[in-house]
């Protein structure tokens, strides 16, 4: 089994991460939860396709093996998109929780999207592919995402904003809270921060909420996360 992974910042203000990796694995693993949606290209046997995944409110059991992948290099390109950005036609709660929709492919290096073709999009040019997406509404932010991130006021009903908050991130803003929160609780377990000291820092009521709370979003245990630092 090999794997290698790179990621790279990004010029445009939509995009979270931009990461590319190769892997000659058929190994099951596990999806941990998280709060953003992503175009991935990812290319097999001289075929290219592109997946749009949603957020994933639960850790679950992913394989390889689901696109009939074993010892040939499959190669990845990931565009993650920020908290509020979104498709209008595709919004992220479609593909939430990997109900993934795959893009169908068009003549030469390009794919079907909304009606149109697009060039496939490569590392290096993500940018410009995203500049395009957005200068033909195909691609929209909504503000109100960020202000509730934010805890700004934004002039409208709780129940407005998180109907707004829904639509734009796929997830309801209390789930995003928690993920964000367990990730959070992973990092500090990472570093050697104590079970009891995380959480107290992040809030937990107690190392049984914890407990369920990483095993629900990471499909692991807060020892189990523990016992994997480094060194």
């Amino acid at each position: 089994m090999t794997i290698s992974f790179e990621e790279r910042p990004s010029d445009s203000p939509l995009i979270e991460q931009i990461w590319r990796s190769s892997s000659t694995t058929s190994e099951s693993f596990i999806s941990t939860a998280n709060v953003y949606w992503m175009m991935v290209v990812w290319r097999y046997r001289g075929a290219t396709n592109v997946t749009i995944r949603g957020p994933e409110t639960l850790a679950t059991p992913a394989y390889a093996v689901e696109h009939g992948f074993n010892d040939d290099e499959t190669s990845y390109l990931g565009i993650v998109f920020k908290p509020g950005v979104f498709m209008p036609h595709l919004p992220p709660g479609t593909v939430a929780d990997r109900n993934d929709v795959i893009l169908p492919e068009a003549a030469g290096k390009s794919f079907w999207l909304y009606g149109s073709t697009w060039e496939f999009p490569t590392f290096d040019n993500v940018d410009t592919f995203i500049t395009r997406l957005t200068r033909t509404d195909m691609l929209v932010r909504d503000p109100v995402v960020a202000a509730a991130l934010q805890g700004q006021a934004v002039g409208l009903t709780q129940r407005a904003v998180q109907k707004r908050f829904l639509r734009a991130t796929g997830i309801s803003h209390n789930t995003f809270r928690q993920i964000e929160r367990a990730n959070e609780a992973v990092r500090m377990l990472q570093q050697g921060t104590s079970i009891l000291d995380t959480v107290y820092s992040l809030g937990y009521f107690d190392q049984p909420h914890l407990t369920r709370s990483l095993k629900r979003f990471m499909g692991q245990t807060p020892a189990q996360i523990a016992r994997r630092i480094p060194g």
